[in-house]
Parts: C-alpha cells; structure tokens; sequence
C-alpha cells in the first residue's frame, strides 16, 4: 500500500493541520442561544458577575471523530492510495515528436510526418495503461503539448494534430526540457522517447550537452534527394538605383549531385508577371552555390524566384519578395534665378524638382517648397528651405545683418552638417538669425547663427545668404549641404534598402559601427517590436513564424521576408547507450489496486452522516417536532 500523489510526510502534515483546526472549532464555547420566556420582572443583572471556572471538554465527540473520519478518508482519496508496491506503480514518459520543417518532405506516397506520427502511437500504445505521458513537439522551440497525462487517448488526439512546422529542430533545447519535466513533475520518471530522423542546427551535431540516460530513440529512415532556396537577397544598384541586383543562394541536400534551374520573374499589377532572368546550376551533394540576377524597374511588384524540376521536399522550392517602388520627393522651388538652384538639386533622381516664379506660389504644394528670396503670402503647409528671407516675414527672426563676415563652423552634432569642414569662405552679405527654444543652429559667423533649423510639423530650415551667390558657391559644401537638408527634412528618400528572402528561426545582420544600440528598430509585419540583441556589431534576433521583419539602422532599412522553411545543417547521432525501437512491457507491472473512488465515497458519507445526526438538519428536525406537538397539545385542549 502506498500514496500515489503524496508523500506521507505531506499527507500527515495536512491531515494534522485539518485535525487541529476541527478540535479547535469543538473545543469552543456555544453561542448564545434564543430563549422565549413570559416575564422579565424577575430577572436582576448582577452588578458582578460571579466567576466561575468552567473544564473545557468535548461537547460533541462522536459527530468530531465522523468529521475527522470523513476529511481523512478525503484525503486519502486525494493522494490516491493504491493497494500494491511502488515498484509496481505506473511511470511518467515523455514523447519528444519531431515536428520541424523537414518531416514535411514526401517519402513515398507519405510525408515524414504521417511516418512519425504513427510511430509515436506505437509507442504510446505499448506503454501500460498506468503510465503518464507527456507530449513535447520540438522544432525551433520545444512546446508541451499535454502535461504529464494518464488518459492515453488524450496523448493521441494530441499526436494526430501535430504538424510540421517552419523552424528547424533543435533537439539538445527539446531533450533538455523533456528532462527538466521529468524532474519536476514526474514522481517516477520513464523515458524519454525521441521520434523523428535526427536532422538537426549544427550545434546540436557537435553534443555540446550529454543526452540523457533514460533516452529511446525511434528514427525516421529519410534518404531523401532535397535541392532547395537557401536565401534570396535584393538591392538597388548603387550606379544605376532603378536596377535591382538580385542574388539568389540555393543548395542540394541530397547525397546525389543535382543539376536545377533557378528562375526569376517579377509581377505588378498592371503589368503582369514578367520572366527576369534564368540560370541553371550544377550542386554537388551538400554544397551551395550563389547566382546573381540584375532587373529593371522602378514600380513597386512582387519578385518570385522558384526551382525546378520539383523534388519530395517542394516547400523550399518557391520564393516571393515584396520589392517597393523608387522613392522620390516632389521639391517645388520659387526663384527669379532658379539656374542658381538647379545643379544642386538635379544629382539625385530622387528629387523631382519644379521651378516657378514667386508670383505662382500655392500654399498647398506637397513634399519640399524652397523659398528664395521672397516672403509668400501665405505660409507653405509643407516642409520649407528659406533662402536669404527678408527681415520682415522672415519665419525665424532676424536679429541683424553682416558684411564681409569670415563663416566660422558647422554644428558636427546635426545630421544637416554631416561631413561639412569648409570654413575658409567670406559671405559677402548675411543675416544672423535670433533662435528661439528648440531652433537648432547649423552654421554660425561670430556674431551668431546663419543656417538655423527649427524641428516639428512642418520642418523649417532658414539660410540667411545665398550659397550660390556667396564663397559656399566655389566649395564642396554647397551641394553637400542641400543634400543634407534633403535627407534631414525627408530621411525615407535616402534611406538604402536591402531585402532578404530566408527562412524563419535565429537571423543574424552585421550593423554599421557607427550605430548605436539606441538607434536600432527591430519590427514584424504588425508593427510590433520584436527584442534584439546587439554583440560586436553584429544584430540577433529570432522569428518563429513566417512572415516580414523590418529592421531600421540609421539611414539603412533592412527588410526580411521569413517566408522559407529553416532546414538542418547536420545529423545528429544517438549515444550508445540510447535504446531503440517499441519497448515491451511485462504484465506484472500492472499488479496494483486504485482505493481513491472507495475513499471518496466512503469519506462523503461520513460527513453526510455527520450532518444528519449532529448538524444543523438534527436542529431544525428537533425544532419541528417540538412545534408540531404544541400545535396537537393545543388542539387537544380545545
């Protein structure tokens, strides 16, 4: 005989502190009690009580020994006695099915999978039907589907639903948690049964933690020819940014050398789909090999790549990635002279710039206005660059002008003065400006600013002389500062792009050193964040479902499209010791008795037996008994 869910230790610690709490309750006084009397003329209070020591005894012994019977006998049901030895007593299993990416691939007629999955109810139903199991599906992250469960049937509905999903098995991480579990909850542990064909992260190969000693092992034959899209990168070209570059990495994971086709197409919805390039590549087994493609456009589509001939694993076959359009900001400049202004903002072809005379303002333009030397009747809506803007109208007060007045330095902590050293040119006329709170100075003379940016909506930058018409005109400084200004007042036309097309599970990017932790954004398709770390410049993070994640470092974007499944990287070996195949199981483990379902009932009857005897039902029978013989009394007398 033994307890199945408690130690006796505990069973004894909760029953002695139930027992003492019901004598307590026995051992107190009775309350007072209701007594209906003709007089009270009689009745004195006594000034003094008189004090009277009186022997507490049981009032009730019987209905407490019934209670304390009956929350015993509870109890006992609760830690589930058995009739029996504990060497005999069931144990507590834990399944590891593999459900990574690759149990997707088709062996014959059935996937991995479906192999799998009868496997593990093999094992299950061989296991005595006293046994406890645990289901864990292990992938990238090891996930419980059951707890340690002793209906047998749940355990199987739960293996019946398992899929295979995107990330690549990490199976040191599933049996670390299969025995973390067993240590915890099992009160016996069993096995550790892992089901799958072994393929694994690279890291677990190498068995950088020993398996456990309790493992079985039930593998998956899965000799299976696997060519496949290992990542897909795009960029514009850094000559020619209407071109996209296009690099596309595909590997063969078979044991046979394969010779495949990668194709590229790219699709708008105006347009169609339109082929992009085609290439054909020769792989050794295990290699890899990288191919490059080059397409033009500017709109905004969908660039799908795809492998063919199709092979049993057809899920790393195809790839798509959403390309955006060309970013371009409208500039508007209002200028009697705007030949003065149109070399400095026809190098990019990121600007589309439109020249006008100051009598054609509108107030309502999108993108940039550039304002040159006039004050419109009406302030633009939009971000505006106000050059040499007279005193009167001008939008940051001007506290006065200079002459022949030697420019003295940049502001090397905003991005407007980024790469600017000139300093050794005169400004033949200029205004200095009077800042106000939040106005950021740029560049500055002796007696004060001249290039003043103040923040918010809209931006507003102020340049109180002519870079053109002053010694800036010979520098490298003038097309260099309007280029600044572009990328503070608009950074999403300058901001370099990169998109990866790779699986889900751990991504790694190197990052610029120049970019702090502060300034990085880690984002997935709803715009949540996502946590990060940052190790010698190098950004981690990991997504476990397929979908997109932006990542925002300074003035580069990088956009990954996690739409591959994350395949292994080498095969792990069971120890020596590991056992193998379905276990069998001899009949005498079954030798015991369950008493719980007897003690429950046993237990409740008590109580109720107490109640009826003893409790409030006995009162209230008493009561009415005695009302019912003053009412025939009554009756009788009449």
């Amino acid at each position: 005989m033994y307890l199945l869910n408690l130690t006796l230790a505990q069973f004894l610690a909760v029953f002695g502190a139930v027992t003492a709490f019901a004598v307590a309750l026995y051992l107190l006084d009775r309350s007072r009690r209701r007594q209906v009397v003709s007089t009270l003329q009689f009745w004195v209070a006594a000034e003094q009580p008189a004090v009277a020591a009186r022997r507490r005894r049981l009032q009730q012994p019987w209905s407490l020994i019934l209670q304390l019977l009956g929350m015993g006998l509870l109890l006992l049901a609760v830690a589930q006695l058995r009739l029996g030895s504990p060497a005999h007593a069931g144990r507590d299993h834990v399944i590891v099915l593999d459900t990574s990416a690759w149990m997707a691939a088709h062996s014959g007629n059935r996937t991995l999978m479906d192999i799998a999955r009868d496997r593990a109810r093999r094992y299950l139903r061989a296991l005595p039907a006293r046994d406890r199991v645990m289901l864990i599906r292990a992938d990238g992250l090891a996930t419980p589907a059951t707890a340690f469960e002793p209906d047998h049937s749940r355990v199987e509905a739960a293996i019946l639903a398992s899929k295979a999903g995107p990330t690549a098995l990490h199976l040191e991480q599933a049996l670390t948690f299969a025995r973390h579990a067993q240590s915890q909850q099992a009160s016996r542990p069993g096995e550790i049964a892992y089901i799958g064909p072994a393929r694994t992260v690279e890291g677990d190969a190498a068995g950088a933690v020993a398996p456990p000693r309790n493992l079985r092992v039930l593998m998956i034959p899965d000799a299976i020819e696997n060519c496949g899209l290992r990542r897909i990168g795009a960029r514009r070209s850094a000559t020619d940014p209407d071109v996209w570059q296009i690099f596309v990495l595909a590997r063969n994971y078979g044991s046979q050398p394969r010779t495949t086709t990668v194709s590229v197409d790219f699709g708008t919805p105006d347009a169609g789909r339109l082929p992009a390039g085609s290439r054909a590549l020769a792989l050794a087994p295990g290699s890899e090999k990288e191919v490059a493609f080059e397409y033009r456009t500017a709109a905004a589509g969908i660039l799908r790549v795809h492998l063919s001939p199709r092979d049993a694993f057809p899920d790393d076959n195809q790839a798509e990635l959403e390309l955006p359009s060309q970013p371009s900001i409208p500039v508007t400049v209002y200028s009697n002279e705007p030949d003065l202004l149109r070399p400095a903002l026809s190098s990019s072809t990121r600007v589309t710039a439109t020249f006008r005379k100051p009598a054609e303002f509108r107030p309502n333009d999108r993108g940039l206005v550039i304002l040159d030397r006039f004050i419109p009747p009406q302030r633009p809506t939009a971000d505006s660059i106000w050059i040499d803007p007279p005193a009167q109208g001008s939008p940051i007060v001007v506290r006065q002008s200079v002459q022949q007045e030697e420019f003295q330095g940049w502001n090397p902590n905003h991005p407007a003065a980024a790469g600017l050293r000139a300093k050794d040119f005169k400004l033949e006329a200029a205004t200095v400006f009077a800042m106000m709170p939040g106005d950021v100075a740029i560049g500055e003379v002796q007696q004060g600013p001249v290039i003043v940016a103040r923040p918010g909506k809209p931006k507003i930058v102020a340049i109180g002389f002519h870079p053109a018409l002053s010694g800036m005109r010979y520098e490298l400084a003038m097309p260099l500062l309007f280029a600044n200004l572009l990328r503070w007042l608009s950074p999403e036309i300058f901001r370099r792009s990169e998109i990866t097309g790779g699986s889900v599970g751990a991504v790694r990017q190197a990052i610029d050193p120049d970019v702090a932790e502060q300034d990085l954004k880690v984002t997935s398709t709803d715009g949540s964040p996502l946590p990060f770390t940052l190790r010698e410049h190098t950004l981690e993070f990991f997504s476990g479902t397929p979908g997109s994640v932006r990542v925002s470092a300074g003035d580069r974007e990088f956009i990954y499209s996690l739409s591959l499944p994350q395949l292994w990287e080498a095969r792990w070996t069971p120890p020596q010791n590991a056992a193998h195949g379905i276990p069998s199981f001899t009949p005498i483990a079954d030798a015991f008795t369950d008493l719980w379902p007897w003690l429950a009932i046993v237990g409740a009857a008590a109580l109720f037996a107490e109640w009826m005897l003893f409790g409030r039902f006995r009162r209230t029978r008493t009561f009415l008994t005695a009302k019912l013989g003053r009412r025939a009394a009554v009756e009788t007398r009449r």
